[in-house]
């Protein structure tokens, strides 16, 4: 029933701000771009930036999304250095397995992961 986890969608007080953020934090420009939703392919999964003025301060409980990078250290640093800021510090969590995550500057906790386990199909 289930074919895979596709999309990881965030509300952000100002659209544009947030496009802009992201789009520099990606380096890559969005496939979907309205008033409405904003969209970026990520190595073949979702992005979803939607606008919701009261974003921080109605944000409901939620588990984290972390995305796949090849150095967590190296990416997690990055991210403090546009502008987020440190959620939960880098850690080994077993296995090779490193994690961490911050809050962008719209109040979304980015996480990321580094999994030596799961190779990007191509």
């Amino acid at each position: 029933m289930f074919l895979a986890l596709r999309t990881a969608v965030y509300q952000v007080p100002d659209l544009e701000k947030a496009k802009s953020w992201y789009s520099n934090t990606l380096g890559l420009q969005p496939y979907f771009d309205q008033p409405f939703y904003i969209g970026y392919n990520v190595g073949g999964y979702e992005l979803g930036l939607v606008p919701d003025p009261d974003a921080c301060a109605t944000r409901a409980a939620a588990g984290i999304a972390y995305w796949g990078v090849q150095d967590a250290r190296a990416a997690y640093e990055h991210l403090l250095s546009l502008g987020a800021t440190s959620h939960e510090l880098v850690q080994d969590v077993g296995g090779g397995i490193l994690v961490g995550s911050v809050c962008d500057p719209f109040g979304n906790i980015l996480g990321v992961i580094q999994n030596p386990n799961f190779k990007v199909q191509a």
